[in-house]
């Protein structure tokens, strides 16, 4: 699936970029839509780290030439680890040279896997190679690793094993407009549904607004101090007081702040507040 293009991954691209410029040929990789886990289980509930045009950006960063996204289907979901290299990767796809990850399967209920590839290689006139699994404090680096650490507010850790800064994007959108009654005016972000969202709480932030870069602190949460109910995403940027409705604005993740709080009033949230002012001003981006 290629979610996140962490560490992992890069390597995978590392490889398959070596290996095209030696043999002369054009690096592709093939993602699916939606993730299988929506097909096998419609109500599973999986958050992506990232979203198509995320992944396509970051893929196309590191090199590659080609992305083929393909729709995880049910006729797709039933073909058989062998359909899967004659049809897809032989016959569509005209794959000479192969590289895999060091867990990697495919057809249905898991069938196809690298000893496959390599029995098949022959036969159909493709290489194929394994790429070992890249650790992070002694864990395999996977998406699921990341999910989970992002899903601990574990910055520091999701930013490592991704090589990158983990980052939302979104339309800002009007709010209740509460934090400008306190001297704090926040950007409401709205972000895609399928895009996993950190634990609830205080972050440092990047900003980028406009091409231009900003620092900010942003908050995930319910806003429990005002008694609100729905998930928001709001960012106070640093130095900044321009009307930005209706458009684009990114984030990146930089460092988790604290816990999300119930105040017992605005005061003591404003108090919350500029000390988080004071520690994003003096953090070193």
């Amino acid at each position: 699936m290629f979610d996140g293009v962490h560490l992992g991954h890069q390597s995978i691209i590392k490889k398959l970029n070596t290996i095209s410029e030696i043999k002369n040929l054009e690096s592709a990789i093939l993602t699916f839509w939606p993730h299988p886990r929506k097909i096998f289980n419609p109500n599973d509930d999986l958050k992506l780290l990232n979203t198509i045009e995320e992944k396509k950006y970051l893929l196309q960063k590191n090199g590659l030439q080609h992305l083929f996204l393909k729709e995880f289907d049910e006729d797709f979901r039933n073909l058989t680890g062998e359909e899967f290299v004659k049809q897809i990767l032989v016959e569509k796809l005209q794959v000479k040279h192969l590289i895999v990850g060091y867990d990697h399967t495919f057809g249905k209920n898991r069938s196809g896997d690298f000893s496959l590839l390599k029995k098949m290689g022959p036969e159909f006139g493709f290489e194929v190679e394994q790429v070992e699994a890249v650790s992070y404090k002694d864990l395999n680096i996977s998406s699921t690793q990341i999910r989970k650490a992002l899903s601990k507010g574990d910055i520091l850790s999701a930013n490592e094993m991704l090589g990158y800064n983990y980052s939302i994007s979104g339309t800002v959108i009007h709010g209740k407009k509460i934090g400008r009654t306190i001297g704090y005016p926040t950007a409401n972000i709205e972000v895609d549904a399928l895009k996993l969202l950190p634990k609830k709480g205080a972050y440092i932030v990047d900003v980028f607004v406009k091409n231009q870069h900003y620092k900010g602190m942003l908050s995930i949460g319910t806003n429990p101090t005002v008694n609100g109910k729905a998930i928001s995403v709001e960012v106070y940027i640093l130095d900044f007081n321009e009307d930005i409705y209706d458009q684009e604005i990114s984030v990146n993740f930089r460092e988790f702040l604290h816990e999300e709080i119930k105040f017992n009033g605005l005061e003591e949230l404003m108090v919350r507040l500029d000390e988080d002012k004071r520690l994003t001003a003096e953090f070193k981006f």
